[in-house]
């Protein structure tokens, strides 16, 4: 009989790539308009923070850190939005707003553990590519400190 592999080895493989399988599953159905500024955001995410964890939470692609961090919002229209907030769970404490820097204003405040971006098209994601991973990079230093 076959020698059988290390069952944790096995088990890390799979559940690594369900959430990965999950959000490009959902993407797939859902046939957005705007599906190649979707994914452009994505990478541009996993550019701006590598060890990002991007699952589906609210019906939507999420990133986590390990709480989450960034949703898109994918019934918005026109465009792209993506809800920037710092966890899935209220906070006690907050980062301050003014701690996160966004000297192009791409962030609209909605309250005070939760922001907006929005996306026209993919042009418009290309257009603001380098302020949009600066600001992420920025969000996620005030969620860690």
């Amino acid at each position: 009989m076959p020698e059988r592999p290390p069952r944790a080895a096995g088990k890390a493989a799979t559940t690594a790539a369900k959430p990965a399988q999950a959000v490009e599953a959902l993407l797939t159905a859902l046939d957005h308009p705007h599906r190649n500024a979707i994914d452009r955001v994505r990478a541009l995410i996993r550019e701006a923070v590598p060890s990002a964890v991007e699952s589906v939470k609210w019906n939507a692609p999420s990133f986590a850190l390990p709480d989450h961090f960034a949703t898109f919002q994918l019934r918005a229209e026109p465009g792209v939005l993506l809800i920037m907030h710092f966890g899935a769970k209220k906070r006690a404490v907050l980062p301050p707003t003014e701690s996160i820097a966004d000297p192009t204003g791409l962030l609209t405040w909605l309250a005070e553990d939760r922001a907006t971006i929005r996306f026209a098209n993919l042009s418009d994601v290309e257009a603001k590519h380098a302020a949009f991973v600066a600001l992420i990079r920025s969000w996620i230093t005030a969620l860690s400190a």
